[in-house]
């Protein structure tokens, strides 16, 4: 992969986030040529979704910064199809996210998303998280501030297969990272999503979804073990969801010819 020239920066938590503002400044080192297309508003939880069911609209809040009122994927869709269609971006960043998107974080992550959808236009395409904690002081972004450029650096300069997206997640103490390591998807054995039920005024009952974020006992040379130890992890991942390994006994129970 040549180095990029013309970068779009996204997010999901919204085209004024803090973390987009670093990501800006990290793009802004390696290239000149740098356009942030972003949601209005907050769109994390929102997976991969599209907008359908209604129009979509954008604003130019400066030159070449926009706003759209969609998902994240909306935005990757608008910049590189309509706003940016006369010259499309040769790389996606996307975050960085205020908390991490790890394990089975990657379903419902928005920033995860937009760099997927990068990587369905053919764009080479990463995505950046930070891990955020109440015992973070001060600059809650101070490991990606401290080795974003780094990293994406290294990983622009190495070549990845067609189809592929980059996850990089930071840990949350500046003191204590040990280094960075390239490591698995993992899963967690807790369960960690737990719905709170609340009554309104009327006597009427609602709910809240929330997530523990328990690490649990996570395996080795995984993602989740690399920020618990204190390492930036970097996982590839790719839009292929076949799993190879079922295919030959799926297909000798199945496959019939009518």
């Amino acid at each position: 992969m040549t180095v990029a020239r013309r970068i779009l920066v996204t997010n999901d938590d919204g085209v004024h986030a803090p973390g987009i503002k670093l990501l800006e400044e990290l793009a802004r080192a390696i290239s000149d040529d740098v356009w942030i297309v972003a949601p209005e508003e907050e769109q994390s939880g929102k997976g991969h979704a599209l907008t359908l069911q209604e129009p979509l609209r954008y604003r130019r809040i400066a030159e070449k910064f926009y706003a759209v009122r969609g998902t994240p994927t909306d935005c990757v869709m608008m910049a590189v199809h309509k706003i940016m269609a006369e010259q499309k971006p040769t790389l996606i960043l996307s975050g960085i996210n205020r908390g991490c998107n790890l394990a089975e974080d990657m379903t419902y992550s928005g920033t995860i998303s937009a760099a997927m959808e990068g990587a369905i236009c053919g764009i080479p395409s990463i995505a950046l998280s930070q891990e955020v904690t109440r015992e973070s002081l001060g600059d809650p972004f101070a490991v990606a501030r401290q080795h974003g450029f780094e990293v994406l650096r290294n990983l622009i300069d190495v070549p990845w297969d067609e189809g592929v997206l980059i996850n990089v997640n930071f840990p949350p103490f500046q003191d204590r990272v040990k280094g960075v390591k390239t490591t698995h998807q993992g899963f967690r054995d807790d369960a960690e999503l737990f719905i709170n039920e609340r009554q309104d005024l009327r006597g009427n009952n609602y709910y809240w979804l929330g997530f523990r974020r328990q690490y649990g006992a996570p395996k080795p040379d995984t993602d989740l073990e690399a920020i618990q130890d204190g390492y930036i992890s970097v996982t590839p991942l790719h839009l292929n969801l076949t799993h190879e390994k079922s295919l030959p006994t799926i297909r000798n129970k199945v496959n019939k010819e009518f």
